[in-house]
């Protein structure tokens, strides 16, 4: 069970923010940000201040992915971050989304491990780890034009890259990148034919850009 100072925190953050979050969400982000603040201390999986937690690594870890997670359609089935890292935004992003499939994708294998363990520990049935790159990944015909979001978070938003996220996305599919300052967005180019940003954390003025694969190219 977590912290009561914990979920208490997140609760704070998230109305402050102008979003909103069941008391059993809530419990699980914080669920996660205690295992995410016990792991920190063997492996890096974050540079912000988790334990204690403080505002600013609550609103970015916690906050941001759940007022993303509002533009999530109800008939969107599959979600695939890439770069999942220490899980933030794809964790907090599913925990908000339970309707939809998660699949994250990591490189490192002892960060694969910390996530495997979040699945595990908070019951997360509809999500699973692939512990390879990307462009691995599209060995799984299965994954090919399957995805109804892409969710990407500090990668460095190359030529190869954004091909390879395309591969996955079903025409008419989303790309959510996270931090969408002009220095580190993506190039609008086909198939991503349109976008706009959204504000996400008016207290750190944190974006999030949506691009959309534009469905009548296939």
């Amino acid at each position: 069970m977590a912290e009561r100072d914990t979920i208490a925190r997140l609760s704070r953050r998230i109305a402050k923010a102008g979003g909103s979050a069941s008391p059993d969400q809530v419990t699980n982000l914080a669920a996660y940000v205690e295992l995410l603040a016990r792991w920190n201390k063997k492996i890096n999986l974050t540079a912000l201040p988790v334990d204690p937690l403080s505002d600013d690594a609550a609103d970015r870890l916690i906050v941001e992915p759940v007022m993303a997670a509002r533009r999530l359609h109800e008939t969107d089935r599959l979600v695939l971050d890439v770069g999942t890292g220490g899980g933030s935004p794809a964790i907090p992003f599913a925990l908000m989304s339970p309707h939809a499939r998660l699949v994250m994708v990591e490189v490192k294998v002892r960060k694969c491990a910390f996530l495997r363990e979040v699945v595990r520990q908070l019951g997360m049935t509809g999500a699973s780890v692939e512990n390879c790159r990307l462009e691995e990944l599209l060995s799984k015909s299965e994954l090919h034009e399957a995805a109804d979001v892409v969710t990407v978070r500090a990668v460095r938003p190359d030529r190869r890259l954004m091909t390879a996220i395309q591969a996955f996305l079903k025409p008419g599919g989303r790309l959510f990148w996270f931090g969408a300052e002009a220095s580190a967005r993506p190039e609008l180019h086909v198939p991503f034919t349109s976008g706009h940003t959204e504000l996400l954390v008016p207290a750190l003025g944190s974006q999030l850009l949506i691009l959309n694969k534009d469905s009548k190219l296939f």
